[in-house]
């Protein structure tokens, strides 16, 4: 097995070990509907960013996140007790931003498709400029 396959195969599993963890042991009232969604691990297995989307506004992504900082300390126990590494990796939460930038990509994509209909609406009632065959035939 390649060392790349390794490093995914372990923050695949960082992150299924966080999001037992969140769910299961962190008690914390300010954790919104959390759904932790990827991992991203150094070579040297020494720090794991973990990322997580929140259903809700801006002031709740901002208390879950408070609260998963406030709990990284268990949460990195429970993936050191489980992973069975000699180095438990270092934990950064980070907010991803997927749904933002699908969400902004539909609406360029929207748009795009409505000014497509516009240019086909013109393209169907559009007048050729010259005559109807500019190329004459000499007899």
């Amino acid at each position: 097995m390649s060392e790349n396959a390794r490093v995914r195969q372990v923050a695949e599993r960082i992150r299924e070990i966080v999001a037992e963890a969140v769910e299961m042991r962190v008690k914390d009232p300010r954790l919104g509907f959390v759904t932790i969604t990827a991992c991203r691990l150094t070579h040297d297995f020494r720090d794991a960013t973990v990322f997580f989307t929140v259903y809700g506004d801006e002031l709740e992504r901002s208390e879950t996140l408070d609260a998963l900082r406030a709990a990284k300390g268990n949460i990195r126990t429970e993936v050191g007790k489980r992973l069975g590494l000699k180095h438990t990796p270092s934990i950064t939460f980070m907010l991803d931003a997927l749904p933002e930038t699908s969400a902004h990509l539909e609406g360029l994509l929207s748009e795009a498709q409505k000014r497509d209909e516009e240019i086909e609406a013109l393209r169907k009632s559009a007048q050729p400029a010259g005559e109807d065959n500019p190329y004459k035939k000499e007899l």
